[in-house]
């Protein structure tokens, strides 16, 4: 499944929780590319991620827990 990560809505956001997050729940992320992709995510921009189907549930629990909007897109 895809998901699209819109932004983060938390007043104090923990970029390290959020990359780790990214790296816990995406299927072909690493560490490295999940700091970048947390950076733009603060930003403001919009990043696409794939997780496996067996973590979504999880993975959507995650997002919420630190306020991140999403779109599943597939």
């Amino acid at each position: 499944m895809k998901l699209n990560l819109l932004s983060c809505e938390s007043q104090r956001p923990d970029k390290r929780a959020i990359a780790n997050c990214i790296t816990e729940i995406s299927s072909n992320i690493d560490a490295p590319l999940s700091i970048e992709l947390t950076d733009f995510l603060l930003e403001g921009d919009p990043i696409a991620i794939e997780v496996a189907d067996k973590n979504f549930s999880s993975a959507l629990r995650s997002l919420r827990k630190l306020a991140i909007d999403y779109e599943i897109l597939d």
